[in-house]
């Protein structure tokens, strides 16, 4: 490989440390910190408040609501509602609070702003 070729890699590996190691980068990784930690924290919880009422609690999670229809079934079809859920608040979660963010550090360290 030529030298010129190290260098412009050796140039974009510099530019990558200085915008990781940048006050805008920090806060864009705290704010997606701040959203995804503890939407994944409710998620897991509500996946194994599921598993633990099946695994112990299987009176509970056959009790018949309508028809055939049970608790259990209820539960488990709320874990694909809550998914979706999650993902269309991290959507618009997303479009609000990061992705300009995101975008305008991009355009400043493609611009060598950075």
């Amino acid at each position: 490989m030529s030298n010129a070729a190290h260098d412009v890699r050796d140039d974009r590996a510099a530019r990558y440390l200085e915008v990781q190691q940048s006050e805008e980068f920090g806060d864009l990784r705290r704010r997606f910190r701040r959203f995804v930690f503890p939407m994944t924290a409710l998620f897991l919880a509500w996946y194994f408040l599921y598993v633990l009422c099946a695994a112990f609690l299987p009176d509970f999670m056959s009790t018949k609501v309508w028809g055939n229809i049970n608790i259990g079934l209820i539960f488990g079809l709320l874990q694909f509602v809550s998914t979706f859920a999650i993902t269309v608040a991290y959507v618009r979660w997303a479009d609000r609070n990061f992705d300009t963010a995101a975008a305008q550090l991009c355009d400043r360290m493609e611009g060598g702003q950075l």
